[in-house]
C-alpha cells in the first residue's frame, strides 16, 4: 500500500461487521419526522422513562407538537434561536423537538456554567427565548435583560413524576434542594401552563437540509467557546450512521440509558436523537452520578449505554457495585477520552457487555469512528471510520502532506456529519474547514489495517528539550499503577528544556504515595525526556460535563 493511497484505500473496510455499509442509503427525512415514525410504528411503547413516570412515543409526538404551538404563539419563527438550560429531563427532549419541528435553532447549554458563560451563549447565538428550570428561573430573570431573551420558560423536577412521588415532591422537593419558587416577572411561564393552553397544529415549515438545525457550542476549555452550526441534514445522517454501526440492535426492542447530558452532543446524537430514531425506551438520568446510575441500570434494565469513562470509572468503584444487576446491557459505547483496558475487562466482566470506544467532535456532529460491535476491538484505538466518512492523517506543519502509514500527525475528516462552520466566524471556519476536511486538532496515526489512535491533542502536546512528548504516553504508565484511578500530564514551564512534564494524579481510597515513589516506577517505563519531575496528588480533576480532564485549568 502506498503512502499517496493508503488513504484513498480505505482498509478499514475489511474490518467492518456483517451488514455495516461503506455508504448509507438516506432517507431524506427530519429528526421530527423519525419520531412520528416510532409513534406510529410503537405508539404505546415506551419513549421516555424518568423516575418511574413514563411517556409512550404516541404522548412525547402529542408533546412534541403542542409546545411547537406554543413557541409560534410566542412569535418564535424559522431561524429564530431558542435556547434550553435543562438537565436530562422530559421538557429537554419535548423542547429540543419542538424548536427542530418549527424550523427555529436549537441552542443547548449546560445548566453548569456560570452567568457570564451564559450570558456570552444567549449573545451570541441570539436566543429569543429560554426553557429552563426553576432552580435556575431567579437567575436567569436577573440574567435576561443582559441578553435579547425575551420569554422565559420553566419546568420543574416535579412535573413528570409517578405516583406517589408526585404527592410527596411539592413536600420535601424544596427541603432537598429540589424545587424552587420562581419570583413573579413579565413573560415568564411555567411549562405546565403554557403545554395546557395550546390548541391547534404547529405551523407547516419549508426545511432543507442545508438549514442550521442548531447551534452547539463548543466546550470553551481552550477560550470562548464557538457556536458550531450543525444543520438538519448533518443531524438527521449522523443518527443513520450510528443506526448502520449496529444491524444486530432491532428496532423497537431496546432501551436506552439516556445518562450523557443531552446539551452535550455525545448525548444529543448517540442516546436521545439514536433512541427516538430506532423506537427504543429511553431512561433519563438528570445526574448522571454512581449511585442514580447504579439505581436506574438495576432497576430500569436498560440494554445500550452510551456512556463516558468517568462514569465506567465511578461505577465500579461504587461501593454498591457487588450487588447490583447491571446484566441487561448488552452494548455500551464510550468516548471524549480514552477508556483504561483494565476499566474495559472489569466493567464487561461485570455486565457481559461489550464495550466499543469511538471517537468524534463536536463539530462533525459527534462521531467519525467507533470500534466493531462484534469484530475485531484494538485497544487504545478509537476505531474505524464509520461509513460514508474520509480520515487522513496529514503533517504537522504544513496541514496537507499525507503521513505514512503507522507516523502521527493531525487527522483529518471528511463525511456528512461535519458541521457548516461556526456562527458568526468566518476566520475560524475557514482555519478549520479546507476543501471540506475538519481539521480536528488531534494528533492521530492509522495502522495498516485502517485502525485509529489518537496520540494527543495537538494543543497538549509538550515540547521537552526539543523532544515531542504526548502527554497520553505518560498518563497510560500512571493507569497501570494499581494505585492510581486517574492521572493527567501537563507541560510547564522549564528554564534550560523550555517544557517540564507535571503529572496530576488521583490514588484509590486509602492508597497514599510519593513523588519520588512514581518517578521512581516511571524511570524504566518511559524515556528520559518524557520522565515527569513534577507530580502532584489530587482528590479529583477538574472535568467538563462529559468527563474530559481541563487540561488549560490545571496548566494554570
Amino acid at each position: 500500500m502506498t503512502t499517496s493511497s493508503a488513504y484513498q484505500e480505505k482498509p478499514w473496510l475489511a474490518h467492518y461487521d456483517d451488514g455495516v455499509p461503506e455508504f448509507v442509503n438516506y432517507e431524506e427525512a427530519f429528526l421530527s419526522e423519525f419520531l412520528e415514525r416510532s409513534a406510529q410504528n410503537f405508539p404505546d411503547k415506551m419513549a421516555l422513562l424518568f423516575q418511574g413516570y413514563k411517556l409512550t412515543f404516541r404522548q412525547l409526538k402529542e408533546m412534541v407538537d403542542r409546545f411547537a404551538v406554543c413557541l409560534a404563539d410566542l412569535g418564535i419563527q424559522k431561524g429564530d434561536s431558542v435556547a434550553i438550560l435543562l438537565p436530562n429531563i422530559i421538557p429537554c427532549v419535548v423542547g429540543y423537538y419542538a424548536i427542530l419541528k418549527i424550523g427555529a435553532t436549537a441552542v443547548m447549554n449546560n445548566p453548569l456554567y456560570t452567568d457570564r458563560e451564559l450570558e456570552h451563549q444567549f449573545n451570541d447565538s441570539g436566543s429569543k427565548a429560554l426553557i429552563t428550570l426553576d432552580l435556575l428561573g431567579n437567575r436567569m430573570i436577573d440574567l435576561r435583560p443582559e441578553t435579547d431573551i425575551k420569554q422565559i420558560i420553566y419546568t420543574s423536577i416535579g412535573d413528570y413524576l409517578p405516583f406517589p412521588k408526585s404527592l410527596l415532591f411539592p413536600l420535601v422537593g424544596k427541603k432537598k434542594g429540589l424545587k424552587a419558587d420562581v419570583k413573579q416577572a413579565p413573560d415568564v411561564y411555567r411549562w405546565k401552563d403554557v403545554l395546557a393552553s395550546a390548541s391547534g397544529r404547529p405551523p407547516k415549515v419549508d426545511l432543507s437540509f442545508d438549514d442550521t438545525a442548531m447551534y452547539q457550542y463548543t466546550g470553551g476549555t481552550t477560550g470562548v467557546s464557538k457556536g458550531v452550526m450543525l444543520t438538519h441534514g448533518n443531524l438527521s445522517k449522523q443518527v443513520q450512521h450510528i443506526r448502520s454501526w449496529f444491524p444486530g440492535l432491532n428496532n423497537g426492542q431496546e432501551i436506552m440509558l439516556g445518562a450523557l447530558p443531552f446539551f452535550h452532543v455525545f448525548g444529543l446524537s448517540t442516546a436521545m436523537n439514536y433512541a427516538i430514531y430506532a423506537g427504543w425506551g429511553n431512561i433519563l438520568v438528570p445526574k448522571p452520578q454512581p449511585e442514580p446510575l447504579l439505581e436506574a441500570i438495576s432497576k430500569f434494565k436498560p440494554t445500550f449505554a452510551p456512556l463516558v469513562p468517568t462514569m465506567f470509572i465511578g461505577l465500579l468503584n461504587h461501593p454498591g457495585i457487588d450487588q447490583a444487576d447491571l446484566t441487561s446491557i448488552k452494548g455500551c459505547f464510550s468516548g471524549s477520552a480514552p477508556l483504561p483496558l483494565e476499566v474495559i475487562r472489569d466493567f464487561e466482566a461485570k455486565t457481559g457487555s461489550t464495550i466499543v470506544e469511538g471517537y468524534g467532535l463536536t463539530e462533525s456532529s459527534p462521531v467519525t469512528h467507533i470500534n466493531p460491535f462484534i469484530g475485531k476491538r484494538k485497544a487504545g484505538s478509537i476505531g474505524l471510520p464509520i461509513p460514508d466518512t474520509l480520515c487522513r492523517i496529514v503533517d504537522l506543519n504544513d496541514g496537507e502532506t499525507d503521513m505514512p502509514v503507522g507516523e502521527s500527525g493531525e487527522l483529518l475528516i471528511k463525511g456528512p456529519q461535519v458541521m457548516k462552520g461556526y456562527w458568526n466566524k468566518p476566520e475560524a471556519t475557514a482555519e478549520t474547514l479546507t476543501d471540506g476536511w475538519l481539521h480536528t486538532g488531534d494528533i492521530a496515526k492509522m495502522d495498516d489495517e485502517g485502525y485509529f489512535y489518537i496520540v494527543d491533542r495537538k494543543k497538549d502536546m509538550i515540547i521537552s528539550g526539543g523532544y515531542n512528548v504526548y502527554p497520553r504516553d505518560i498518563e497510560e504508565v500512571f493507569f497501570e499503577h494499581p494505585k492510581v484511578v486517574e492521572a493527567a500530564a501537563v507541560g510547564v514551564p522549564h528554564p534550560k528544556r523550555g517544557e517540564q512534564v507535571k503529572v496530576f494524579a488521583v490514588l484509590k481510597e486509602g492508597e497514599t504515595g510519593t513523588e519520588a515513589e512514581f518517578i521512581a516506577y516511571c524511570k524504566d517505563k518511559l524515556a528520559a525526556y518524557k520522565l515527569p519531575t513534577i507530580i502532584e496528588f489530587r482528590d479529583e480533576l477538574p472535568k467538563t460535563n462529559v468527563g474530559k480532564i481541563l487540561k488549560k485549568e490545571l496548566r494554570d
